[in-house]
């Protein structure tokens, strides 16, 4: 199976763009993108389905803390190289932990650039949101950048801390070959070929979680409406 044509990526940019700029919910933004791409490359369409039911299969995600339980502090770099700890997030009010697949993921993208436009909401709850990527310092920076995210993103080298919460998966083959014009092991420092689900994960000043998303189908994102309700009610 190999990677996508110019023009097929050329589609799936354009489709990008639109999805980004219409209005609606996140979730009908996602949806419109995940249509649009399984009409381009319907080849990866079928590929993330198997890869969704391998991972169900195997409880991707189902042992990631559960609201009550404490989500495990971390020490991670941001974009710049300042450390930044859980702890120190969460010292002045509640936190949203999400896990990115980095940069170049587009249902990662439509999801950031929905949060950045619902910043002054979320920044009314008195929460932070904070972006964990297995990406290198450089492409951290980059998605901070295109996106125009007021966010850190820190970088999980390694998956390091996702596979503490159970939430790091491993590409298939034929995964690997469709997103070979990515260079996954450049962003990642290794060529391991792991990527977190992306997940969720409301923590309140005590450090417990107060609400979570985790779903092994990367195209579906916690609703932004859900988020901010979760902030409030965790402030």
């Amino acid at each position: 199976m190999s990677a996508p044509s110019d023009d097929v990526a050329a589609t799936l940019r354009q489709a990008f763009e639109v999805c980004r700029d219409m209005d609606g919910t996140l979730r009908e933004r996602l949806t419109a993108y995940a249509a649009a791409s399984r009409k381009a490359l319907p080849a990866y369409g079928e590929a993330v389905d198997r890869l969704v039911v391998r991972i169900n299969e195997n409880g991707g995600g189902e042992n990631a803390p559960r609201p009550g339980e404490l989500l495990p502090d971390f020490a991670l770099p941001d974009e710049s190289g300042r450390f930044v700890t859980l702890a120190e997030l969460r010292a002045t009010g509640p936190v949203a932990v999400m896990f990115h697949r980095g940069h170049w993921c587009p249902y990662c993208r439509l999801n950031v650039n929905a949060l950045v436009r619902a910043q002054d909401q979320i920044a009314a709850t008195g929460a932070k949101v904070v972006i964990v990527t297995p990406e290198r310092q450089p492409f951290a920076q980059r998605f901070k950048t295109d996106s125009g995210a007021p966010f850190p993103v820190l970088t999980d080298m390694d998956n390091g801390y996702a596979l503490e919460l159970n939430l790091a998966i491993w590409l298939s083959q034929d995964l690997q070959a469709i997103l070979s014009r990515y260079n996954m092991p450049d962003f990642h420092g290794n060529n391991a070929w792991m990527l977190p689900i992306p997940a969720t994960f409301v923590v309140g000043r005590n450090g417990l979680v107060k609400a979570r998303f985790v779903d092994p189908d990367f195209r579906k994102r916690m609703e932004i409406d859900d988020l901010i309700a979760a902030l409030r009610a965790a402030s």
